[in-house]
C-alpha cells in the first residue's frame, strides 16, 4: 500500500488512479461486446449456445438453458444443511430491511374537484445477472432477487454462467430458489445481457437488468441501456476505512483485505489521523498475507489501488472520503456516529469496530449491491425503488379546470405551442371564453 500525506493534490492524484478502473477506460473491449450483442439480437439461441461453448467450454442445447426442477432438487442435496440454514437466516434479515422501503400509491383531492396522486406499479419482468468465474456468490443472488420480490415483480429471471459440468453451482442455485427466482438460465457474459435485453427463442426480454459482472457484462449493460433499464454499471469492489488513534489496527487490516481479495482491481484505502496506527496496520497486513489463501490477488490489489492517507484532522479525512465516495465506508473513531453525520458520499456506512464490511455483504439486511467508482455521489444502494415505477395521476373537474384554464392558455401561447392552448380552449368555446 502507498502511504501518502493527505492534501488536495494527493486526493486528486488518488481519484485519477481510481478512475482508471472505470468502464470508460476499456474501449478495446467495446467492439467485442457490441459484436456479441448484435449476434444474439439477430441469431437468438444459436448465438447464445455458440458463445457458451466458446467462453464457458460447455456444449448445451436450447432445452438445456433453463434449469430444471430436478437440477434444483439435486442442488439442495449437495448443499451443506448448515449453509442452507444460514442462507435462510440472511434472507429473513434482507427481506425485513427491504420491506421497510416499500412505497404506497397516494392521492389527494380538493373541494373544487381536483385529484392528484402517484400510482406505484412493480416492473413486470426483471433479469438478474449473477457472476460465476473466480468465486461463487450466493449472497449476490439474495441481494438482487429479494428487493424485486418485495417490490412485487411478478416474474424474476436469473442468468448465471454454467460450470464446466454444464450446471449451476449448487449454493447459487439453492439461494436463487430460496429467494424466489421464477426461472434460472445457464448463460453468462455479455451474451446473457443481450438475451435479457432483446429476448431469444428461450429467454424472454426483461424490463430491467440488475446485478454485477465482469468488464464485458458491465459494458454490455451500458450498451443496452435504453432498450431496457439497468441498475448501474458496477465496478471493482472498494473499501475506505476512516480511523483515528482509538481504532484497532488488526481489525482495520482484516477489513481492508476483505475487499482486496475480490480481484486485482479492488481498492482498499485507509484515511487516518494517526501515523502510528498507519504503521501498525501495515504490519498487520503483512502478517495476514502470510496465511490468507488469495494472497496473490490481494497483493496486486494493494500494489495498484491500496492507499494509506495521513490526515491532519478528522474533518480533512471526511472531506477526502466524500471526494472518493467509496462503495463501503467504515468509521472507526472515538465518536463514530458524530463522524457519520458529516459524511455525504458513501454507498454503505459501517459504524464502530464490530460492524465490519462482510456483515453487510452477507447478513445484516441492507443491500450489498452498491455504487462504485465515485458514483456514490449520485447513486444509491440497490433497493425496492429499483423495481417499481411511478405514474402521476391527474384529475380535474370542469369547474376546477375553468378556474385556471386561461392561465394554461397563456403559458402555452408564451411557448408558441398553439395546439396546446387550443386543447384547453376547446373545452370552453361554447362559453365564449
Amino acid at each position: 500500500m502507498r502511504k501518502v500525506k493527505l492534501t488536495k493534490e494527493s486526493t486528486q492524484g488518488l481519484l485519477k488512479e481510481l478512475l482508471k478502473r472505470s468502464t470508460g477506460q476499456y474501449p478495446e473491449y467495446e467492439k467485442t461486446v457490441n459484436d456479441i450483442l448484435s449476434d444474439v439480437r439477430e441469431n437468438g439461441d444459436d448465438a447464445l449456445l455458440a458463445y457458451t461453448q466458446k467462453f464457458d467450454k460447455v456444449s448445451l442445447t436450447s432445452e438445456d438453458l433453463l434449469v430444471t426442477a430436478e437440477e434444483i432438487k439435486e442442488a439442495y442435496d449437495l448443499v451443506d444443511p448448515s449453509l442452507l440454514a444460514v442462507i435462510r437466516k440472511a434472507l429473513v434479515n434482507i427481506r425485513s430491511y427491504h420491506e421497510k422501503q416499500k412505497q404506497n400509491s397516494w392521492f389527494t383531492s380538493t373541494e373544487n374537484g381536483t385529484m392528484l396522486g402517484q400510482k406505484i406499479t412493480p416492473l413486470n419482468r426483471v433479469g438478474v445477472y449473477v457472476p460465476g468465474g473466480k468465486a461463487v456468490y450466493p449472497s449476490s443472488v439474495l441481494m438482487n432477487i429479494v428487493p424485486a420480490k418485495v417490490a412485487g415483480v411478478p416474474e424474476i429471471m436469473m442468468v448465471t454462467p454454467p460450470g464446466k459440468d454444464g450446471k449451476v453451482f449448487p449454493s447459487t442455485l439453492v439461494a436463487a430458489h430460496e429467494a424466489g427466482a421464477d426461472r434460472i438460465y445457464k448463460v453468462g457474459g455479455a451474451q446473457a445481457v443481450a438475451a435479457l435485453a432483446f429476448g431469444t427463442e428461450t429467454i424472454p426480454r426483461a424490463d430491467k437488468i440488475v446485478g454485477p459482472g465482469n468488464i464485458f457484462v458491465a459494458l454490455a449493460k451500458k450498451a443496452v441501456y435504453g432498450y431496457v433499464s439497468i441498475d448501474s454499471i458496477a465496478g471493482p469492489s472498494e473499501i475506505l476505512v476512516l480511523a483515528d488513534e482509538t481504532a484497532n489496527p488488526r481489525y482495520i487490516a482484516a477489513d481492508l483485505l476483505s475487499q482486496a481479495e475480490h480481484d486485482e482491481m479492488a481498492s482498499a484505502i485507509l484515511i487516518t489521523t494517526s501515523e502510528e496506527l498507519a504503521k501498525k496496520v501495515e504490519e498487520e497486513i503483512e502478517g495476514f498475507l502470510q496465511v490468507l489463501s488469495r494472497r496473490e490477488i490481494i497483493r496486486k490489489s494493494l500494489d495498484h489501488y491500496g492507499f494509506i492517507l495521513l490526515a491532519d484532522s478528522i474533518d480533512d479525512a471526511v472531506s477526502a472520503a466524500d471526494a472518493i465516495a467509496s462503495e463501503h465506508m467504515e468509521i472507526l473513531t472515538r465518536n463514530p456516529f458524530e463522524v457519520m453525520m458529516k459524511v455525504k458520499n458513501a454507498g454503505a456506512i459501517f459504524i464502530g469496530e464490530h460492524s465490519s464490511e462482510p456483515l453487510g455483504d452477507y447478513f445484516a439486511g441492507p443491500n450489498h449491491v452498491l455504487p462504485t467508482n465515485g458514483t456514490a455521489k449520485f447513486f444509491s444502494a440497490l433497493s425496492v425503488d429499483d423495481f417499481i415505477k411511478k405514474s402521476s395521476i391527474i384529475y380535474y373537474s370542469r369547474e376546477a379546470l375553468q378556474e385556471i384554464h386561461k392561465d394554461i392558455i397563456q403559458f402555452a401561447e408564451a411557448e408558441q405551442l398553439t395546439a396546446h392552448a387550443n386543447s384547453i380552449a376547446v373545452r370552453f368555446e361554447k362559453d365564449g371564453e
